[in-house]
Protein backbone atom coordinates (compact mmCIF):
# COMPACT_ATOMS: atom_id res chain seq x y z
CA UNK A 1 0.00 0.00 0.00
CA UNK A 2 2.85 2.54 1.20
CA UNK A 3 4.51 2.07 -2.59
CA UNK A 4 1.29 2.15 -4.33
CA UNK A 5 0.82 5.39 -2.70
CA UNK A 6 4.54 6.67 -3.42
CA UNK A 7 3.98 5.68 -6.83
CA UNK A 8 1.02 7.80 -6.85
CA UNK A 9 2.84 10.51 -5.59
CA UNK A 10 5.11 10.57 -7.80
CA UNK A 11 3.11 10.59 -10.67
CA UNK A 12 1.26 13.26 -9.27
CA UNK A 13 4.16 15.67 -8.67
CA UNK A 14 6.05 15.16 -11.71
CA UNK A 15 2.46 16.12 -13.84
CA UNK A 16 2.33 19.13 -11.66
CA UNK A 17 6.06 20.23 -12.59
CA UNK A 18 6.31 19.13 -15.78
CA UNK A 19 2.91 20.34 -17.30
CA UNK A 20 2.99 23.32 -17.89
CA UNK A 21 6.80 23.15 -19.43
CA UNK A 22 4.81 21.68 -23.22
CA UNK A 23 1.24 22.32 -24.30
CA UNK A 24 1.32 18.49 -25.82
CA UNK A 25 3.42 16.44 -23.65
CA UNK A 26 2.17 15.87 -20.41
CA UNK A 27 3.91 14.02 -17.94
CA UNK A 28 1.92 11.81 -15.87
CA UNK A 29 5.17 9.95 -15.24
CA UNK A 30 8.85 9.89 -16.19
CA UNK A 31 11.46 8.02 -17.73
CA UNK A 32 13.58 8.01 -14.79
CA UNK A 33 14.74 4.23 -15.63
CA UNK A 34 15.60 4.96 -18.95
CA UNK A 35 17.53 7.82 -17.83
CA UNK A 36 19.42 5.19 -15.52
CA UNK A 37 20.66 3.55 -18.14
CA UNK A 38 21.40 6.21 -20.44
CA UNK A 39 23.66 7.64 -17.98
CA UNK A 40 24.73 5.04 -15.48
CA UNK A 41 24.94 1.76 -17.58
CA UNK A 42 25.63 3.34 -20.48
CA UNK A 43 23.51 1.04 -22.42
CA UNK A 44 19.84 0.82 -23.39
CA UNK A 45 16.82 -0.87 -25.22
CA UNK A 46 14.92 1.25 -27.14
CA UNK A 47 11.49 -0.06 -28.65
CA UNK A 48 9.40 0.98 -31.33
CA UNK A 49 5.29 -0.62 -31.63
CA UNK A 50 3.30 0.73 -33.95
CA UNK A 51 1.96 0.87 -37.39
CA UNK A 52 2.93 2.11 -40.85
CA UNK A 53 4.30 5.61 -39.75
CA UNK A 54 6.20 3.88 -36.90
CA UNK A 55 8.12 1.15 -39.61
CA UNK A 56 8.44 4.14 -42.30
CA UNK A 57 11.88 5.65 -42.36
CA UNK A 58 10.53 9.14 -40.26
CA UNK A 59 10.63 10.49 -36.71
CA UNK A 60 11.31 7.12 -35.76
CA UNK A 61 15.06 6.81 -37.38
CA UNK A 62 15.64 10.50 -36.41
CA UNK A 63 14.77 9.64 -33.06
CA UNK A 64 17.37 6.84 -32.90
CA UNK A 65 19.97 9.01 -34.90
CA UNK A 66 19.12 11.64 -32.07
CA UNK A 67 20.06 9.83 -28.99
CA UNK A 68 22.91 7.68 -30.09
CA UNK A 69 24.43 11.19 -31.30
CA UNK A 70 22.98 13.37 -27.96
CA UNK A 71 24.81 9.98 -26.02
CA UNK A 72 28.03 8.72 -27.64
CA UNK A 73 28.83 6.87 -24.84
CA UNK A 74 26.09 4.45 -24.39
CA UNK A 75 25.26 1.99 -26.32
CA UNK A 76 21.93 2.04 -27.84
CA UNK A 77 20.13 -1.04 -28.98
CA UNK A 78 17.00 -0.05 -31.46
CA UNK A 79 13.92 -2.49 -32.04
CA UNK A 80 11.90 -1.44 -34.77
CA UNK A 81 8.03 -3.52 -34.24
CA UNK A 82 6.18 -1.34 -36.29
CA UNK A 83 3.46 -2.82 -38.86
CA UNK A 84 2.15 -1.31 -41.42
CA UNK A 85 -1.55 -1.07 -40.61
CA UNK A 86 -1.93 -2.71 -37.37
CA UNK A 87 -3.53 -0.87 -34.37
CA UNK A 88 -3.88 -1.47 -30.38
CA UNK A 89 -5.66 -5.26 -31.00
CA UNK A 90 -2.90 -6.70 -33.22
CA UNK A 91 -0.22 -5.34 -31.14
CA UNK A 92 -1.50 -6.52 -27.85
CA UNK A 93 -2.01 -9.93 -29.47
CA UNK A 94 1.86 -9.54 -30.78
CA UNK A 95 3.60 -8.38 -28.15
CA UNK A 96 5.12 -11.10 -26.59
CA UNK A 97 5.88 -12.31 -29.90
CA UNK A 98 7.60 -9.46 -31.54
CA UNK A 99 9.07 -7.41 -28.25
CA UNK A 100 9.47 -9.59 -25.17
CA UNK A 101 10.83 -12.18 -27.19
CA UNK A 102 13.68 -9.52 -28.74
CA UNK A 103 15.04 -9.02 -25.28
CA UNK A 104 14.17 -6.76 -22.16
CA UNK A 105 13.23 -3.32 -23.57
CA UNK A 106 14.04 -0.29 -21.64
CA UNK A 107 12.32 2.36 -23.28
CA UNK A 108 9.12 1.72 -25.25
CA UNK A 109 7.18 3.68 -27.75
CA UNK A 110 3.54 3.03 -28.78
CA UNK A 111 1.14 4.33 -31.07
CA UNK A 112 -1.90 3.31 -32.29
CA UNK A 113 -4.40 6.34 -32.35
CA UNK A 114 -4.16 6.82 -36.34
CA UNK A 115 -4.73 2.54 -36.88
CA UNK A 116 -7.80 2.15 -34.54
CA UNK A 117 -9.48 4.74 -36.29
CA UNK A 118 -8.70 3.73 -39.80
CA UNK A 119 -9.58 0.16 -38.90
CA UNK A 120 -12.70 1.09 -37.25
CA UNK A 121 -11.73 -0.14 -33.67
CA UNK A 122 -14.50 0.23 -30.95
CA UNK A 123 -13.67 2.46 -28.14
CA UNK A 124 -14.17 -1.08 -26.02
CA UNK A 125 -11.06 -2.90 -28.16
CA UNK A 126 -8.89 0.09 -27.71
CA UNK A 127 -9.11 0.12 -24.41
CA UNK A 128 -8.86 -3.57 -23.45
CA UNK A 129 -6.07 -3.93 -25.97
CA UNK A 130 -4.00 -0.70 -24.89
CA UNK A 131 -4.40 -1.13 -21.83
CA UNK A 132 -2.98 -5.27 -22.08
CA UNK A 133 0.31 -4.04 -23.87
CA UNK A 134 0.70 -1.36 -20.96
CA UNK A 135 0.22 -4.20 -18.04
CA UNK A 136 1.75 -6.94 -20.29
CA UNK A 137 4.54 -4.46 -20.75
CA UNK A 138 5.54 -3.56 -16.94
CA UNK A 139 4.47 -7.31 -15.88
CA UNK A 140 7.17 -8.79 -17.95
CA UNK A 141 9.51 -5.61 -16.58
CA UNK A 142 8.43 -3.05 -14.01
CA UNK A 143 11.65 -1.51 -14.69
CA UNK A 144 10.17 -0.72 -18.19
CA UNK A 145 9.63 3.20 -19.48
CA UNK A 146 6.51 3.66 -21.75
CA UNK A 147 5.33 6.96 -23.93
CA UNK A 148 2.14 7.08 -25.32
CA UNK A 149 2.28 8.97 -28.60
CA UNK A 150 -1.18 10.11 -30.36
CA UNK A 151 -0.49 10.92 -33.84
CA UNK A 152 -2.93 12.58 -36.80
CA UNK A 153 -5.17 12.12 -39.46
CA UNK A 154 -8.12 14.04 -40.62
CA UNK A 155 -10.78 12.70 -38.91
CA UNK A 156 -8.72 13.85 -35.97
CA UNK A 157 -8.79 17.38 -36.72
CA UNK A 158 -12.44 17.63 -37.89
CA UNK A 159 -13.22 16.21 -34.20
CA UNK A 160 -11.00 18.71 -32.39
CA UNK A 161 -13.15 21.17 -34.80
CA UNK A 162 -16.16 19.97 -33.81
CA UNK A 163 -15.36 20.55 -30.02
CA UNK A 164 -14.26 17.06 -29.15
CA UNK A 165 -11.59 15.18 -28.41
CA UNK A 166 -11.20 12.08 -30.56
CA UNK A 167 -12.10 8.62 -28.70
CA UNK A 168 -8.10 7.39 -29.56
CA UNK A 169 -6.46 10.20 -28.20
CA UNK A 170 -9.21 10.01 -25.26
CA UNK A 171 -7.93 6.44 -25.00
CA UNK A 172 -4.29 6.94 -25.08
CA UNK A 173 -4.28 9.64 -22.42
CA UNK A 174 -6.36 7.84 -19.90
CA UNK A 175 -4.55 5.07 -20.06
CA UNK A 176 -0.58 7.38 -19.54
CA UNK A 177 -2.68 8.88 -16.67
CA UNK A 178 -3.96 5.63 -14.72
CA UNK A 179 -0.63 4.24 -15.81
CA UNK A 180 1.85 7.15 -14.83
CA UNK A 181 3.27 7.17 -18.49
CA UNK A 182 4.27 10.30 -20.33
CA UNK A 183 1.82 11.00 -23.42
CA UNK A 184 2.18 12.97 -26.70
CA UNK A 185 -0.35 14.73 -28.76
CA UNK A 186 0.65 15.35 -31.87
CA UNK A 187 -3.01 15.02 -33.05
CA UNK A 188 -3.52 18.05 -31.37
CA UNK A 189 -0.27 19.74 -31.76
CA UNK A 190 -0.94 19.72 -35.71
CA UNK A 191 -4.18 20.64 -35.60
CA UNK A 192 -3.60 23.57 -33.52
CA UNK A 193 -1.09 24.63 -35.46
CA UNK A 194 -2.88 24.19 -39.17
CA UNK A 195 -5.56 25.99 -37.54
CA UNK A 196 -2.96 28.79 -36.73
CA UNK A 197 -1.54 29.16 -40.19
CA UNK A 198 2.03 27.86 -39.66
CA UNK A 199 1.42 24.93 -42.24
CA UNK A 200 -0.93 23.25 -44.08
CA UNK A 201 -1.66 19.49 -44.12
CA UNK A 202 -2.48 19.38 -48.20
CA UNK A 203 0.77 21.16 -49.07
CA UNK A 204 3.19 20.42 -46.04
CA UNK A 205 1.65 17.66 -43.97
CA UNK A 206 0.14 15.88 -46.98
CA UNK A 207 -1.09 12.65 -45.78
CA UNK A 208 -1.52 10.75 -42.27
CA UNK A 209 1.84 8.99 -43.45
CA UNK A 210 3.19 12.19 -42.58
CA UNK A 211 5.69 13.86 -45.67
CA UNK A 212 9.08 14.70 -44.57
CA UNK A 213 7.81 17.91 -43.10
CA UNK A 214 5.17 16.26 -40.75
CA UNK A 215 8.21 13.02 -39.99
CA UNK A 216 10.27 16.24 -38.57
CA UNK A 217 7.79 18.04 -36.89
CA UNK A 218 6.94 14.59 -34.87
CA UNK A 219 10.27 14.33 -34.07
CA UNK A 220 11.04 17.56 -32.71
CA UNK A 221 7.92 17.21 -30.52
CA UNK A 222 9.29 13.97 -28.85
CA UNK A 223 12.62 15.06 -29.00
CA UNK A 224 11.57 17.75 -26.67
CA UNK A 225 9.71 15.29 -24.40
CA UNK A 226 12.84 13.19 -24.22
CA UNK A 227 15.18 16.87 -23.33
CA UNK A 228 12.82 17.57 -20.63
CA UNK A 229 12.49 14.34 -19.49
CA UNK A 230 16.36 13.79 -19.36
CA UNK A 231 17.44 17.32 -17.40
CA UNK A 232 17.62 16.33 -14.46
CA UNK A 233 20.12 14.15 -12.26
CA UNK A 234 20.67 10.23 -12.86
CA UNK A 235 18.74 8.57 -10.22
CA UNK A 236 20.69 6.59 -8.03
CA UNK A 237 18.93 3.83 -8.82
CA UNK A 238 15.87 1.86 -10.85
CA UNK A 239 12.36 2.16 -9.68
CA UNK A 240 9.83 -0.91 -10.43
CA UNK A 241 6.43 0.28 -11.43
CA UNK A 242 3.62 -1.29 -9.12
CA UNK A 243 0.34 -1.74 -11.33
CA UNK A 244 -2.67 -0.18 -10.17
CA UNK A 245 -6.27 -2.45 -10.79
CA UNK A 246 -7.22 -2.89 -14.14
CA UNK A 247 -9.71 -0.64 -15.22
CA UNK A 248 -10.97 -3.44 -17.51
CA UNK A 249 -10.51 -6.77 -15.68
CA UNK A 250 -10.70 -8.43 -19.52
CA UNK A 251 -7.93 -6.28 -21.01
CA UNK A 252 -5.41 -8.74 -23.05
CA UNK A 253 -2.75 -8.48 -20.55
CA UNK A 254 -1.92 -12.27 -21.37
CA UNK A 255 -2.85 -11.82 -25.10
CA UNK A 256 -0.53 -13.87 -27.00
CA UNK A 257 -0.25 -15.84 -30.56
CA UNK A 258 -1.42 -19.93 -30.44
CA UNK A 259 0.45 -21.69 -33.22
CA UNK A 260 -2.08 -22.79 -36.16
CA UNK A 261 -0.11 -25.99 -35.91
CA UNK A 262 -2.71 -26.69 -32.98
CA UNK A 263 -5.80 -26.63 -35.01
CA UNK A 264 -8.11 -30.07 -34.70
CA UNK A 265 -10.23 -31.29 -37.23
CA UNK A 266 -9.09 -29.89 -40.40
CA UNK A 267 -11.60 -30.69 -43.09
CA UNK A 268 -10.52 -28.80 -46.04
CA UNK A 269 -7.61 -26.59 -44.48
CA UNK A 270 -4.28 -27.31 -44.86
CA UNK A 271 -0.95 -26.13 -43.69
CA UNK A 272 1.39 -24.20 -46.01
CA UNK A 273 4.48 -24.12 -44.28
CA UNK A 274 5.70 -20.91 -46.26
CA UNK A 275 3.13 -19.57 -47.80
CA UNK A 276 2.77 -16.89 -50.65
CA UNK A 277 0.64 -16.04 -53.30
CA UNK A 278 0.19 -17.04 -56.50
CA UNK A 279 -0.78 -14.00 -57.93
CA UNK A 280 0.71 -10.29 -58.02
CA UNK A 281 -1.21 -8.85 -55.49
CA UNK A 282 1.16 -7.11 -52.47
CA UNK A 283 1.69 -8.62 -48.98
CA UNK A 284 2.86 -7.25 -45.70
CA UNK A 285 6.16 -8.41 -44.51
CA UNK A 286 6.25 -10.90 -41.67
CA UNK A 287 2.78 -11.82 -43.36
CA UNK A 288 4.20 -13.61 -46.22
CA UNK A 289 6.67 -16.72 -46.76
CA UNK A 290 5.33 -17.66 -42.98
CA UNK A 291 3.39 -20.77 -42.00
CA UNK A 292 -0.43 -20.23 -42.95
CA UNK A 293 -3.86 -22.61 -42.41
CA UNK A 294 -5.56 -22.46 -45.54
CA UNK A 295 -9.06 -23.48 -46.64
CA UNK A 296 -9.34 -25.42 -49.86
CA UNK A 297 -12.76 -26.09 -50.87
CA UNK A 298 -16.11 -24.54 -50.23
CA UNK A 299 -17.05 -25.12 -46.37
CA UNK A 300 -13.92 -25.99 -45.08
CA UNK A 301 -13.99 -26.75 -41.19
CA UNK A 302 -11.67 -26.14 -38.21
CA UNK A 303 -11.68 -26.29 -34.69
CA UNK A 304 -8.95 -25.04 -32.21
CA UNK A 305 -9.01 -26.15 -28.61
CA UNK A 306 -7.77 -23.17 -26.32
CA UNK A 307 -8.09 -21.90 -22.32
CA UNK A 308 -8.69 -17.99 -22.17
CA UNK A 309 -11.53 -15.90 -22.42
CA UNK A 310 -11.08 -14.18 -25.44
CA UNK A 311 -10.21 -15.50 -28.81
CA UNK A 312 -9.82 -14.76 -32.44
CA UNK A 313 -7.89 -14.99 -35.63
CA UNK A 314 -5.30 -12.69 -37.18
CA UNK A 315 -5.54 -13.18 -40.74
CA UNK A 316 -4.31 -12.26 -44.00
CA UNK A 317 -7.33 -10.68 -46.45
CA UNK A 318 -6.76 -10.86 -49.92
CA UNK A 319 -8.80 -10.83 -53.23
CA UNK A 320 -10.75 -13.92 -52.60
CA UNK A 321 -11.55 -13.09 -48.63
CA UNK A 322 -15.38 -14.03 -47.81
CA UNK A 323 -17.22 -14.60 -44.67
CA UNK A 324 -16.60 -16.96 -42.09
CA UNK A 325 -18.73 -18.90 -39.65
CA UNK A 326 -18.04 -19.87 -36.59
CA UNK A 327 -18.96 -21.04 -33.43
CA UNK A 328 -17.50 -21.62 -29.62
CA UNK A 329 -18.12 -24.39 -27.36
CA UNK A 330 -21.33 -25.61 -29.84
CA UNK A 331 -23.17 -22.57 -29.07
CA UNK A 332 -25.02 -19.89 -31.42
CA UNK A 333 -23.13 -19.78 -35.37
CA UNK A 334 -22.42 -16.39 -36.13
CA UNK A 335 -20.66 -14.90 -39.24
CA UNK A 336 -17.50 -13.00 -39.52
CA UNK A 337 -16.90 -10.85 -42.41
CA UNK A 338 -12.93 -11.16 -43.64
CA UNK A 339 -12.99 -8.35 -46.63
CA UNK A 340 -11.41 -5.19 -46.22
CA UNK A 341 -11.63 -1.92 -48.36
CA UNK A 342 -8.45 -2.59 -49.16
CA UNK A 343 -8.48 -6.34 -50.02
CA UNK A 344 -8.60 -6.09 -53.64
CA UNK A 345 -5.04 -4.61 -53.86
CA UNK A 346 -3.37 -5.70 -50.61
CA UNK A 347 -3.25 -9.42 -48.83
CA UNK A 348 -3.60 -7.16 -45.46
CA UNK A 349 -2.93 -8.20 -42.15
CA UNK A 350 -6.15 -8.53 -40.49
CA UNK A 351 -7.27 -9.48 -36.74
CA UNK A 352 -10.66 -9.95 -35.53
CA UNK A 353 -12.04 -10.98 -32.43
CA UNK A 354 -14.24 -14.04 -32.04
CA UNK A 355 -15.18 -14.47 -28.72
CA UNK A 356 -14.91 -12.59 -25.84
CA UNK A 357 -15.95 -11.86 -22.14
CA UNK A 358 -15.79 -15.97 -22.28
CA UNK A 359 -16.06 -18.02 -18.65
CA UNK A 360 -12.68 -18.98 -17.95
CA UNK A 361 -11.56 -22.44 -18.81
CA UNK A 362 -11.61 -24.37 -22.04
CA UNK A 363 -13.14 -24.25 -24.84
CA UNK A 364 -13.23 -24.94 -28.62
CA UNK A 365 -13.77 -22.63 -31.19
CA UNK A 366 -15.22 -23.82 -34.74
CA UNK A 367 -14.77 -22.03 -37.97
CA UNK A 368 -16.42 -23.04 -41.73
CA UNK A 369 -15.38 -20.93 -44.39
CA UNK A 370 -18.04 -19.96 -47.23
CA UNK A 371 -18.35 -20.68 -50.81
CA UNK A 372 -15.59 -22.59 -53.03
CA UNK A 373 -14.24 -19.26 -54.63
CA UNK A 374 -13.60 -17.74 -50.74
CA UNK A 375 -10.11 -18.31 -49.28
CA UNK A 376 -9.29 -18.08 -45.36
CA UNK A 377 -5.81 -17.77 -44.61
CA UNK A 378 -4.79 -17.73 -40.85
CA UNK A 379 -1.42 -16.69 -39.67
CA UNK A 380 -2.05 -16.64 -35.93
CA UNK A 381 -4.95 -17.68 -33.58
CA UNK A 382 -5.22 -14.98 -30.82
CA UNK A 383 -5.58 -16.17 -27.24
CA UNK A 384 -6.31 -14.04 -23.89
CA UNK A 385 -6.08 -15.96 -20.87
Amino acid sequence: MIRKLIWLLLGIAITVTMQAQDKYVTFYGPLNNAWYHIRHDKKATVTFLGGSITNMNGWRTKVCDYLGAAYPGTAFRFINAGIPSLGSLPHSFRFENDVLKKGTTDLLFIEAAVNDRVNGTNELTQRRAMEGIIRHALAANPQMNIVLMAFVDEDKMADYHAGKVPVEVQVHEDLAKQYHLPFVNLAKEVTDRIDAHEFTWKEDFKDLHPAPFGQTLYFNTIKRMLDTAFNRPVPKQLTSAVLPKASDPLNYEHGAYVDIHTATNKNGFTINESWEPSDRVATREGFVKVPMLVSSCAHASVDLPFTGRTVGIGIVSGPDAGIISYSIDGGTVQQKDLRTQWSKSLYLPWFLILGDDLKPGKHVLKIVTGDAAEVTRIVHFLVNR
